[in-house]
Parts: structure tokens; C-alpha cells; sequence
């Protein structure tokens, strides 16, 4: 067994069981990834995957197995490359990050501006999904962590950590009946169409909670994914807007009105979560402090060694988190 026939399984059954894709990511052929995948299945015993003539169809059940552990194997294997590289220059190598375009337009703009700055020799990658995506990103290695207001949850395999706190405002037209109130009721919100996030984007749950509370059913009229967008459709008159209050800037507030709603809704938190057992190099802490000055190096090694989720709320049960 070869630690390269592993990649080579791992490789294919992440671009949807196309060899030919996978050959051109990894600047090899065609057939020498086929063959190697025949010399595994048959030292193993077992195939990884079942086919029709010359096509994968489909990952088998040992197989999915066998991934698993393969992609556990892998990941050690670039932990040692970095542990390495690390020691050999500490200021040199890549960080990949996956996060949803909120945090990608508004909350990481700075950060990123400063740790470009501070580390010019670092290549730094974004990768921009829906909050499922990203997680499921960081769950496999793809990423070395990922920042989202939800979805990170759902995937036991992350130590997650809060980074700061946000609310929402609403939107409108400067002559819709909602611009001269400074705080409307869920009720008076209510009787209008409105335009927000798609759900399970940016605390969507969070305000549909609060419409469900009061025992109220909102009239969505259009979801997007984007703050941008949903400017866009409030300003050509389709619904008021719910955003966050990050997304909001000087220019918007030229034609539209801006009310803070956060006697509305609960606050949301982002969080930013890794793999357990991924190793972080100095510049990946740094970069985490930058974007959430509470997630000291200490506090981050205390997380990690803590057992469940559980024990890694109790960390910052007591913590101050910063407004966004």
C-alpha cells in the first residue's frame, strides 16, 4: 500500500468519481490513477469502487471505510509537512479558510488586509459556501477552519469557538411607513412582505424563531444569500429588508433607512471551527486572534483538549464577546 494510491482514492471520490478531473488536479494520467486504484483493490482485497465498463459508479460500502481512514491518513500526513515547515520557516506557507460571504465581505476585510501585511510569504485561500459547505470543508481538511453563524454545529468532529456577537436591522425606502419608526414592533414587521437570508444563512433561524415566538408567519416574499442582493430587492421596492447590522454601510443609508432591530431578535454568534487534531501553525493563530482578539493561543489549546462540546462552551460561558 502506497501513500500515494490513498491520495489517489481520496482525490476521486472528491470530484465526484471523475478520474479525468482528478488527473488534471494532480498533473498525472488517466490511466496511471486507474491502475494504481486496481493495485490497492487488489492488495486490499475489496474494491473502494463499484463500476460500470470503465466507470466509477459509486463509492461501496468498504469503501467508504476505507476513505475515512484514508482522509485521516492524509491529514496527518500534511500535519508533519507543516509541523516541518514551521521549524524550517515560520513565516512562510498557505492558510485556507472557508466562510460565507457575509463574513467574507464584512467581518474579514481588515483582518485579512493586516495578516497579508504581517506575512507576506503566507499564500492565503478563501473558500465561499453555504455554511453546510464550509463546515463539511473543515470536517474533511479541505480547509484549515472555517468561519459561520451556522451549520458548524451539526459536525461533532470540530472544535468550534465563538468570535463575536451581531444583530440585524431592517430595511427600507425612505417613504415605506416603517422609515419614521425608531422601533417597530415584530407585529408591524410582520404586516409587510419581507426580503432576508436564505435559510441557514447568517442567523436565518434566529429570526424565524422570533417571528414563531409571537405566534406570527412572516410573508418571505424573496431569499438571497448575499446582503448585497438583498439591498438591491429592497430598493426596487419587493419587501423590507432584514440584514445584518455589519452589512449596512454609509453609502446605503444615501436612499435607504436603516433601524436597528435589535430589540427584535436575539443576538446571533459566529463561530469558527477546525478539525480536531489539526495542527496550527503560528500564523494560523495569530490570524485568529486578529479576528477574534479573545481566542488567545491559551484559550485555543484549552479547546482543544476539551472533550465535548459541552466543555468548550463552559470555556467561555463568562466571556465578553465582541460586537460586530
Amino acid at each position: 500500500m502506497k501513500l500515494q494510491q490513498l491520495r489517489y482514492i481520496w482525490e476521486v471520490a472528491h470530484h465526484d468519481l471523475n478520474v479525468s478531473a482528478t488527473a488534471q488536479v494532480l498533473y498525472t494520467s488517466q490511466p496511471g490513477i486507474s491502475k494504481q486504484i486496481r493495485l490497492l483493490e487488489d492488495e486490499l482485497g475489496v474494491e473502494v469502487f463499484a463500476r460500470s465498463g470503465k466507470h466509477l459508479t459509486r463509492v461501496t460500502p468498504a469503501g467508504e471505510a476505507i476513505l475515512k481512514i484514508a482522509g485521516e491518513i492524509l491529514r496527518k500526513v500534511e500535519s508533519i509537512k507543516q509541523v516541518a515547515q514551521e521549524f524550517s520557516d515560520d513565516k512562510k506557507g498557505t492558510l485556507t479558510i472557508g466562510t460565507t460571504h457575509t463574513q467574507a465581505r464584512y467581518a474579514l476585510p481588515s483582518v485579512i488586509k493586516k495578516f497579508i501585511s504581517k506575512y507576506p510569504d503566507v499564500a492565503l485561500h478563501m473558500h465561499q459556501g453555504t455554511p453546510t459547505q464550509i463546515a463539511e470543508m473543515a470536517s474533511d481538511g479541505t480547509v484549515d477552519f472555517a468561519i459561520a453563524t451556522e451549520g458548524l454545529e451539526h459536525f461533532n468532529d470540530l472544535v468550534m469557538m465563538p468570535c463575536y456577537k451581531w444583530n440585524r436591522s431592517i430595511l427600507v425606502n425612505k417613504n415605506h411607513p416603517l422609515a419614521h419608526k425608531s422601533k417597530p414592533s415584530l407585529e408591524e414587521v410582520a404586516t409587510f412582505p419581507l426580503v432576508t437570508y436564505v435559510f441557514g444563512f447568517t442567523g436565518r433561524s434566529k429570526l424565524d424563531d422570533a417571528f414563531k415566538a409571537r405566534g406570527l408567519t412572516p410573508r418571505v416574499v424573496f431569499t438571497a444569500a448575499d446582503a448585497d442582493v438583498i439591498k438591491t430587492y429592497v430598493r426596487l421596492g419587493l419587501g423590507v429588508g432584514i440584514v445584518a447590522s455589519m452589512a449596512i454601510n454609509e453609502e446605503d443609508k444615501e436612499d435607504l433607512v436603516a433601524i436597528d432591530a435589535s430589540h427584535l431578535f436575539e443576538y446571533s454568534i459566529t463561530k469558527l471551527g477546525f478539525r480536531k487534531g489539526t495542527y496550527l501553525r503560528g500564523f494560523i493563530y495569530d490570524f485568529i486572534q486578529q479576528f477574534a482578539p479573545q481566542l488567545t493561543p491559551e484559550i485555543i489549546n484549552q479547546a482543544v483538549q476539551c472533550h465535548s462540546k459541552a466543555e468548550v462552551d463552559q470555556l467561555f460561558v463568562n466571556a465578553e464577546l465582541p460586537t460586530h
